[in-house]
This record gives C-alpha cells, sequence and structure tokens, in this order.
C-alpha cells in the first residue's frame, strides 16, 4: 500500500518533503482531491517540493500518486492511519470513523478462535437462563443482546446496574450463563459480578479484550482486541465489534433450534402487525 511506502520511507525523506508525507498520512483522502497548490499550501511548502515528493515514491509526477493513494485507500483499510485529530476537515472524518470499525471488524473475524466460539453456543443453546451484564456503553450492547434472544424463546434478561447485577448473579443456578460485556475487561463492578455467577455455579462467557482479568476469570472468552483511546471517545469500534459477536452469537443459536424457530418468530412478527401503519402509494 502506498501508505505504508511513505510510512517506511520517512527516515529518508529531506525536511521540506516530510511535511507533504505528513499531510498525505494525516489527511490521505483530502490529498487525493486536493491541486498540487492546495497540497503545497497545507504542507507549508513549494509545489516543485509536491512534485518531487511523489516522484520520491516512485511515481512519474503527482497524477500517478495520487492514482495510486486512491487506489490504496479502495483496495486497504488504513488503520493506522483512522485516528481523528482536531484539525481534521468533515471529509476526512467519516472515513476515518468507518475504516477503523472496518478494520475492527476484520480483525475480530480474523482473530476468532473457532473452539471458544463452539463452547459458547453450546453453553448458550443449553441455558436454562441468560443474562446478559454490562456497563455504560456495554450496558446498551446487552440491552440489545437481549432483545435478540429473547426472540429465540429463550429466557433473557440484560443488566446495566452493577448491584443489580450481583444480586442476580448470586440467585443464579446451575445451568444458568451470564454474557459479561466489557471493553477494558477491567471493571471492577462486572468482574464482582462475574465471581459470583461462577460461584453460584452459573457459567460465564465473556465478550472482552484478550489477556484482561475478565478474559481470564470467564469459563470462556470471545476477544476482541481493538485499540482506541477512551480518554478522548468513547469506544465506538470495539461497540460494533461486540454488536456483531453477539449477532453470531444470535445465528449460531438460532441455527441449533432448527424448525421449531420458526413458529416462534412468526408468533412474534405477528404480534406487531397491528403495530405498523400500511398505506397505498
Amino acid at each position: 500500500m502506498m501508505l505504508d511506502h511513505i510510512r517506511a520511507q520517512l527516515p529518508r525523506l529531506s525536511a521540506a518533503e516530510r511535511k507533504v508525507a505528513e499531510l498525505v498520512l494525516a489527511q490521505p483522502y483530502s490529498v487525493t482531491q486536493a491541486a498540487v497548490g492546495a497540497i503545497a499550501a497545507h504542507a507549508g511548502v513549494s509545489q516543485p517540493t509536491v512534485i518531487r515528493f511523489a516522484r520520491t515514491m516512485r511515481c512519474t509526477g503527482l497524477p500517478e500518486f495520487k492514482q495510486k493513494l486512491a487506489s490504496s485507500l479502495i483496495n486497504g483499510v488504513p488503520y493506522v492511519h483512522a485516528k481523528v485529530c482536531p484539525a481534521d476537515p468533515a471529509a476526512e472524518i467519516a472515513p476515518k470513523v468507518i475504516d477503523s470499525t472496518v478494520a475492527a471488524l476484520i480483525k475480530c473475524r480474523n482473530d476468532i478462535n473457532a473452539a471458544h466460539l463452539e463452547q459458547a453456543l453450546s453453553l448458550l443453546s443449553q441455558a436454562q437462563r441468560i443474562e446478559f451484564y454490562g456497563l455504560g456503553n456495554s450496558g446498551i450492547v446487552a440491552a440489545d443482546a437481549q432483545h435478540k434472544f429473547f426472540r429465540l424463546g429463550m429466557p433473557t434478561v440484560a443488566y446495566a446496574d452493577s448491584h443489580v447485577q450481583t444480586m442476580s448473579a448470586s440467585m443464579l443456578t446451575p445451568g444458568s450463563v451470564v454474557v459479561a460485556l466489557s471493553h477494558s475487561g477491567r471493571s471492577v463492578e462486572t468482574l464482582e459480578a462475574v465471581k459470583v455467577a461462577l460461584n453460584a455455579g452459573a457459567s460465564v462467557v465473556a465478550i472482552t479484550a484478550s489477556s484482561t482479568p475478565l478474559a481470564n476469570l470467564a469459563t470462556v472468552a470471545l476477544t476482541a482486541d481493538t485499540p482506541e483511546d477512551p480518554e478522548s471517545f468513547s469506544p465506538m469500534a470495539s461497540r460494533i465489534v461486540h454488536l456483531a459477536l453477539i449477532d453470531i452469537l444470535a445465528v449460531g443459536v438460532a441455527l441449533r433450534q432448527g424448525p421449531r424457530l420458526i413458529s416462534r418468530l412468526e408468533k412474534a412478527s405477528q404480534s406487531l402487525l397491528k403495530k405498523r401503519l400500511y398505506w397505498e402509494p
């Protein structure tokens, strides 16, 4: 990819060409659309410097460089360059946020442990009761998970209050499953509820980052490692990845239910007919 090539060449560039390189790395989408004068102005260099930079990148000139840059953005997801900055123009924000999410989903797809997924599906398919625990942002994901699983005809509930989580966990029995969601995997309240659930005989499926206290504590962990800066923004890409993992679990459990699931889904669909407004176009 062109972006990777530019990063590799940074130490070898002149001071002026390095300014152009840093602009390209920070705002690749804008550069593909900008004229040579605009690129030079934003980088604080002369127009000939921009042309020299393009040739240093093994291109005949700026048009070829922009073409290769655009091609690399289409064919690959530049996750390492997707961090938004205060100076980013509006044209950069959307692709950077979307690229980060796509990259996180692809990483999750490649990293998912098939044996752990199989174990999680077995636990959930045979569960007498499923409880979803999440705090803050993860509480929203837990509510979405509960909405998906109760449509499968399973006794489920979602709790986003740490006190309620701990109390409910203490009343679980063997055969129950807790799905604990946490981006950091280090929430003291979530860990406490999980320990109580395990002591009560329940199993715990964790959706969290790898090698975290929650992942190590759980019966089985589905890990999602999505580098984010929680100090600046609430986790975004990790939320989408966690939702995707919930979808995977829901689809897997549904497939194991077979034909009996169809009648349940039809009943749920029929119950909503009177709540929808229909009209002729």
